[in-house]
């Protein structure tokens, strides 16, 4: 994992994220790696078109720090979907790798605080001024503002899953650093 780029987590689709398959995913996401799930052994599916929201309900409550990671179906005996995940780790390499510029975070900064506001901490509003990004692989950005040591948690949170919808990077662990 330490050395890969982006991480592809193969489960058994009748036995998947099963207790180990999470332990896995959060240490690529610890360690920064783009991250694909694969399900294999597809074909032994009866209703599979229920069986795959409910494992892609199963991967959002269950690995939030891995949102947006893209689920693959595939059965390796007769090939398929092996198309589709090879496309899934090309575009999860393209997000572990995305550069944004400033002047658009700074532009979407500003339209996601006048939306939803940081909230007071002690009396006072905690002003986020400026964000960049210092580096890709994975995409880290650094958020400048006043009294960046209150910052919540979940208000942090909110602004790394707006910033995956927004810029379209759900497939690579976001970090932000606040200063």
């Amino acid at each position: 994992i330490r050395f890969a780029d982006v991480c592809v987590l193969v489960m058994d689709a009748t036995e998947a994220f099963e207790k180990q398959d999470l332990s896995i995913a959060d240490l690529i996401v610890r360690e920064g790696r783009g991250l694909v799930f694969a399900l294999a052994k597809w074909d032994k599916i009866e209703d599979s078109r229920a069986a795959f929201e409910e494992l892609k309900l199963v991967a959002r409550e269950s690995l939030p720090q891995a949102r947006g990671a893209p689920l693959v179906t595939i059965a390796a005996q007769s090939g398929v979907g092996l198309d589709r995940l090879m496309r899934a780790v090309d575009d999860a390499y393209e997000d572990w790798t995305a550069r944004v510029k400033t002047k658009d975070l700074n532009e979407w900064l500003y339209a996601t605080i006048a939306r939803h506001p940081p909230p007071a901490v002690r009396g006072k509003r905690i002003k986020p001024r400026y964000l960049t990004q210092i580096k890709s692989r994975p995409p880290t950005f650094v958020l400048i503002c006043s009294r960046a040591e209150d910052m919540p948690e979940s208000y942090k949170r909110y602004l790394v899953n707006a910033m995956r919808d927004a810029f379209e990077l759900h497939a690579a662990p976001i970090r932000m650093i606040v200063k």
